[in-house]
């Protein structure tokens, strides 16, 4: 079974609803339609009729308590709350529904501040950031094909705890959705000082920071990509590497190279990029690429069901 069918079966295990607040893109409205067909998830298409008035007053004023100390107007609040995106977060934020997915008509940025503002962030990791879900067709790297990207959507240049923050909620997700351990490859150019840079010289830092917040995870770093991946180059340039070029989860240096890698690996190796992942909420809240098919979405709301599982 491959990734993508083992991640919509795990969904129907336990079926969670999930809001999408985008009532106007075709792609999302054909999406919940299958999805429910399927039994996937329940997909709430957040459209304006559903909003109460009396309800979307209430989630204005409390947005407007929580966010008023950075000088954010009344004014300017109600303004957000005319997009459905805010009220659905709103919504994920108090339990009424089990996650959010969005995107497919709003850019990350705005995703990001809605999601952050509305579901607060994680007080463990303390930062968000987003990963994807990379299934490789015919690869026997990694996990069978099956990898996590990380960051590729949030935090244009990470510093040492970024990057083990970054790692140890990719991580988590790993276990989570994908039901495999983590094997943590913290990338660069440089495989254990081959290269003398400030960056490799950060992800030796991040990489002793993840080991401090988990210290019985599987992690190295720092490793150019093939190191990482591949045994038989791990045996050559980094013998006594732990992840010993079976790497499944690969943490980037920056935006730039997540963002660029995800996309080379999903065109040119036709791999199905499950994602933007948040990473960091209190709740599961899952990005679109404004590119996204109708399958795209389906995959991203079974992963957001399996994650509030």
């Amino acid at each position: 079974m491959d990734t993508i069918t083992k991640i919509r079966q795990r969904a129907k295990g336990k079926v969670k609803t999930i809001i999408l607040p985008e009532y106007y893109d075709s792609r999302v409205v054909e999406a919940a339609s299958l999805i429910e067909k399927e039994g996937i998830a329940k997909a709430i298409i957040l459209t304006k009729d559903k909003i109460d008035p009396a309800e979307k007053e209430r989630y204005i004023n409390e947005f407007y308590q929580m966010h008023k100390a950075k000088d954010l107007e009344l004014a300017e609040v109600r303004k957000l709350f005319e997009d459905t995106l805010y009220y659905a977060a709103m919504m994920t934020a108090e339990g009424k529904v089990d996650g959010i997915v969005a995107g497919a008509s709003h850019t990350t940025p705005d995703m990001a501040r809605a999601s952050i503002r509305c579901l607060g962030v994680d007080e463990r990791v303390t930062i968000v950031s987003s990963c994807f879900i990379m299934s490789v067709p015919d690869c026997s790297y990694g996990e069978e094909g099956t990898f996590i990207f990380a960051d590729c959507g949030i935090i244009p240049d990470p510093n040492s705890r970024q990057l083990a923050c970054i790692a140890f909620s990719a991580a988590e997700l790993a276990k989570k959705v994908l039901d495999f351990t983590p094997r943590i490859a913290m990338l660069s150019c440089s495989t254990k000082g081959s290269a003398k840079t400030k960056s490799a010289e950060k992800i030796k830092e991040a990489l002793e920071m993840l080991r401090e917040m988990a210290p019985d995870i599987l992690a190295d770093g720092e490793l150019q990509l093939d190191t990482a991946v591949v045994p038989e180059v791990a045996k050559i340039k980094y013998p006594d590497s732990k992840v010993d070029g079976k790497a499944n989860v690969l943490i980037f240096p920056n935006l730039d190279a997540g963002n660029i890698g995800y996309k080379l690996v999903q065109r040119l190796a036709k791999a199905r990029a499950v994602g933007p992942l948040f990473l960091g909420l209190k709740k599961p809240a899952s990005d679109l690429s404004r590119g996204c098919s109708v399958e795209d979405v389906i995959d991203c709301v079974a992963v957001t069901a399996i994650r509030a599982q």
